[in-house]
């Protein structure tokens, strides 16, 4: 029987119920679909921290973070490191950021309240069993750079999961690969000497999303587009903002099945 999220614990709930106001933002945010917060342990019990940048469409059918394109390779760096369950996964931003106005966001992480309360949403998902932390993307890095009470653990910065700079994106990826695996025990009966990234993204880079990452009711192939990357033409999230309205549409594809 799959494993579901059975999502927050009553003090994470609290603190995501006490979310800042982003109004002074402007239009930087897609807001009408909300804030996605987290994926994976909030327990404490997490080897690795993951901070990224903010949630897609994807997410915001999950309402948990790093479930699409992005969230598959994530998926894919986190099992090179034998970990199938132990770790979190967080965003610099919970609200979806305007892709053109990703640079004009950065400077609130550096402000109250946003930082006081990333910085506190830090320290309520990490315990004494964090050995690393890895900040994908220039907003990540910005908001582990404010966290004033980070533990004393080893941080890496290394390009988005979505970085259009592939090559940097890979060979950052398999340099911090081959330090992290040094440093992070992998979950029981997992393994973490298969293959390290190559010159070009593969099928076998991807990972799919654990049920236990994901609420009870969605379909069981959500988190896995692998039949979305072998379409043609190929798309690679099953969620996507439409052109003709982006700020309040979304359009979710399943896969076909066979008749």
């Amino acid at each position: 029987m799959r494993a579901y999220d059975p999502g927050p614990p009553p003090a994470l709930a609290a603190h995501f119920a006490a979310l800042p106001s982003f109004a002074q933002a402007g239009d930087l945010f897609w807001y009408d679909w909300g804030p996605v917060f987290y994926r994976g342990r909030l327990d404490g019990s997490a080897r690795v921290l993951g901070i990224a940048s903010d949630p897609g469409p994807t997410e915001r059918i999950a309402c948990r973070t790093l479930v699409g394109d992005a969230g598959q390779r994530v998926q894919g760096f986190l099992s090179k490191l034998g970990l199938d369950h132990s770790y979190v996964l967080v965003n610099a931003f919970p609200y979806a950021l305007h892709p053109s106005r990703g640079p004009d966001a950065l400077p609130l992480l550096a402000q109250e309240p946003y930082s006081a309360w990333n910085n506190h949403l830090f320290d309520l998902v990490t315990g004494p069993d964090l050995q690393a932390v890895v900040a994908f993307g220039a907003n990540a890095r910005e908001a582990l750079r404010q966290w004033d009470n980070a533990p004393s653990v080893v941080t890496f910065a290394v390009p988005h999961p979505s970085s259009r700079d592939t090559r940097a994106l890979l060979d950052g990826w398999r340099a911090a690969i081959a330090k992290l695996r040094d440093l992070v025990t992998p979950d029981a009966q997992r393994d973490s000497t298969s293959s390290n990234y190559g010159t070009r993204f593969t099928e076998a880079d991807y990972a799919p999303i654990p049920a236990s990452d994901l609420p009870f009711g969605l379909p069981d192939w959500f988190g896995d587009d692998r039949w979305g990357r072998q379409a043609h033409p190929r798309h690679n999230d099953s969620v996507e903002r439409p052109t003709s309205d982006p700020d309040h549409t979304l359009v979710w594809h399943a896969p076909q099945r066979p008749d």
